[in-house]
C-alpha cells in the first residue's frame, strides 16, 4: 500500500513539473509570436516607405547614387522575403493542423 502511495506522489510531482514547463514554454511561444507580429508590422511600414522613395526618379547619374538606389531596392526585396517567410511559418502550421484533423476524420470514417 505504501508503494502505491509513493508512486502516486512521484507521478503527481512529475505532473506538476511537466505542467510548469508546459506553461512556461507556451508563454515563451506566445511572446515570440507577439514579437514576430510586431516585427512584421514594422517591416510592412518600412517596405511601404522604401517603395515610395524608390518611385521618385533619380536625376543624378553618379554611380554612387545608382548603387545606393540599387541597395535600397535589394533591401526592400529582402524585407519582403523576410515577411513572407514569417507569414509562411504561420500558414504552414495551420495547414499541418488541417491535414492532421483531415487524416483523423478519414481514419474515423
Amino acid at each position: 500500500m505504501t508503494s502505491l502511495i509513493s508512486i502516486i506522489v512521484i507521478l503527481c510531482v512529475c505532473l506538476a513539473i511537466s505542467l510548469y514547463y508546459a506553461i512556461k514554454f507556451s508563454l515563451i511561444i506566445l511572446r515570440v509570436e507577439d514579437a514576430i507580429e510586431e516585427s512584421l508590422d514594422v517591416i510592412d511600414e518600412r517596405y511601404k516607405s522604401i517603395s515610395r522613395v524608390l518611385e521618385i526618379p533619380v536625376f543624378y547619374d553618379s554611380p554612387q547614387i545608382r548603387q545606393v538606389v540599387n541597395d535600397i531596392k535589394v533591401t526592400r526585396d529582402t524585407l519582403l522575403l523576410i515577411a513572407n517567410k514569417f507569414a509562411s511559418i504561420d500558414e504552414t502550421s495551420v495547414e499541418q493542423d488541417n491535414e492532421v484533423s483531415d487524416r483523423k476524420e478519414t481514419n474515423n470514417a
